[in-house]
């Protein structure tokens, strides 16, 4: 199978390349030339423990990486996780339930697709002997995940950007206090989409990417999707069958590779009836579902700091589908969205929401802290706040939803506080002192120049 780039400048490439490079060179996200359809393949799946899925679905698209690797890379990847099912659906009531993805080792949903692609990393160095210089930017989880998928990889160098002052401590601790020689945590001064801005800005000199051996670790590359696909297959074949075809996942988003992920099931063949995206407020996702429009505002601080985007990555691929793989059409839009302007969608609008049941939902701070408090009282579970915004949107009578749990509630333990009162969160063990440990950080004002200066410090060019 070969991959394309959204913005239709450059030639298709290799599974193996695609992961390599991340982002494509013309600036495009990259996606398969065709989607496979699943349906023949979803009976056997059905039966398969959570890494033989990930496996089976994988050996659809790295058609280039030989079997055996592909089996040893996938089984190492679900060895950190706490729970056996992985990813277990919890019932709340007899029409919510939602679906665990916080039991990988940093506590979040982004362990699914970082511990996967750390493997890949690692698997890939040990083939053609090229170390790599990893870069990415993190609302909160994502670099925390991808540290950790990376740690102890030989021919890896980290460089995890995030917005200073915006992220949860634990979040913050979990990317600064690991010790470790090649990991570099760089605090912005900005928003996430400021982190991002100056991650892509650095990634856009192909020859200094090509030179410090530049991969992007963010959702903008198509591995960390296509893994994320896995957990909503193993979510539907562990519901009741008499419910599987009326599902709806309710899904908090920000920079929309969560929701893209099981849309993306849903081409390939699931019988998914639908999704909800829940936002905070910054609502620019909901703005463009109820209007058709996608108009950039500025970015509004909460306790749910992987939801604060504006410019969000995986939106692309999303309209690059509905636009029929128009890349020249993808290359004007993002042009303007790179500008500071938005544009208009609504001619899509009536498929996106009919054929694919597309909705969507906002939620706001006292939302959030009223839904901690009332699915702790009546169902006894405690949340995180993303989801908490999901449950909120998903309220609706009458209707089967699965709400993705992004993460564990302790790393947002002040947020908890403030809907349930003082309570003693747990956390797993590897946890417990980790705010007891020496800081690694480095804060640069946000300019994409200082980004690559340290990377030029730590890194010998090729």
């Amino acid at each position: 199978m070969q991959y394309i780039s959204t913005r239709g400048q450059v030639p298709a490439v290799s599974f193996s390349t695609a992961v390599a490079q991340g982002l494509a060179p013309d600036g495009g996200l990259y996606l398969p030339e065709e989607l496979p359809d699943l349906k023949p393949h979803l009976a056997e799946w059905s039966k398969l423990s959570y890494a033989e899925l990930c496996e089976a679905f994988f050996a659809i698209f790295a058609t280039d990486i030989d079997s055996a690797e592909l089996k040893e890379v996938v089984a190492r990847s679900y060895t950190k996780f706490a729970h056996a099912d992985i990813a277990p659906i919890v019932k709340l009531d007899d029409d919510r339930y939602v679906l665990e993805l916080f039991h990988g080792p940093t506590l979040a949903f982004k362990d699914f697709a970082l511990q996967l692609l750390g493997n890949f990393y690692e698997s890939q160095i040990a083939r053609t002997k090229s170390r790599i210089s990893v870069l990415g930017a993190t609302s909160g989880d994502t670099g925390a995940a991808a540290i950790h998928g990376l740690l102890g990889k030989e021919g890896v160098t980290t460089f995890i950007l995030y917005p200073d002052g915006r992220i949860s401590p634990l979040q913050e601790r979990q990317m600064t206090c690991t010790g470790a020689d090649k990991v570099f945590p760089l605090a912005i001064k900005g928003s996430f989409d400021d982190a991002q801005t100056a991650m892509k800005t650095v990634f856009e000199d192909r020859e200094f990417a090509a030179e410090v051996g530049l991969s992007a670790v963010n959702s903008i590359n198509l591995a960390r999707i296509l893994a994320q696909c896995v957990y909503y297959l193993s979510a539907y074949f562990r519901l009741p069958e008499d419910v599987r075809g009326d599902i709806t996942f309710v899904v908090p988003t920000g920079n929309f590779g969560n929701v893209l992920a099981g849309w993306l099931v849903q081409r390939m063949g699931l019988p998914i009836k639908g999704f909800r995206v829940a936002t905070n407020q910054n609502d620019i996702l909901h703005h463009l579902f109820q209007t058709g429009t996608y108009q950039l505002d500025d970015v509004a601080p909460s306790v749910a700091p992987s939801m604060e985007i504006q410019v969000a990555s995986n939106f692309e691929r999303f309209v690059y589908l509905l636009a029929e793989k128009n890349g020249e059409k993808i290359h004007t839009l993002w042009q303007d969205v790179n500008a500071g302007k938005g544009f208009d969608m609504s001619d899509l609008m009536a498929n996106i929401n009919g054929k694919y049941g597309f909705a969507s939902g906002k939620s706001t701070h006292a939302d959030r802290i009223a839904t901690i408090k009332q699915v702790y009282a009546e169902d006894n579970q405690l949340i995180d706040p993303h989801t908490a915004d999901g449950i909120k949107v998903a309220r609706k009578e009458g209707e089967v939803i699965v709400c993705a749990e992004t993460a564990l509630p302790a790393k947002f333990a002040e947020t908890i506080t403030e809907a349930v009162g003082k309570l003693d969160i747990p956390r797993p063990k590897h946890t417990e002192n980790i705010e007891g440990l020496a800081q690694y950080v480095t804060v640069l004002d946000n300019d994409a120049n200082l980004v690559r200066a340290q990377i030029e410090q730590f890194v010998v060019a090729k």
